[in-house]
């Protein structure tokens, strides 16, 4: 990713990297990891750890880590 450290797409505020989590990605079938990420709101993110210049995505499990 370009923006290091990596801020919150929604508040801006500067996000802390929470780990990886082992997905399958439907579109190749493959497993690969996700890396997690924290804003200060609590709002988790993530993103195919192979693919850092894609956007950030809202996590669906926003429980996932502490």
């Amino acid at each position: 990713m370009a923006d290091w450290p990596l801020h919150c797409p929604d508040c801006g505020r500067p996000m802390e990297w929470k780990g990886l989590v082992l997905s399958k990605r439907e579109e190749d079938d493959q497993r690969v990891c996700r890396s997690l990420w924290r804003c200060q709101d609590r709002t988790l993110w993530w993103h195919w750890a192979d693919r850092e210049d894609d956007p950030l995505e809202l996590c669906p499990f926003p429980n996932l880590v502490r």
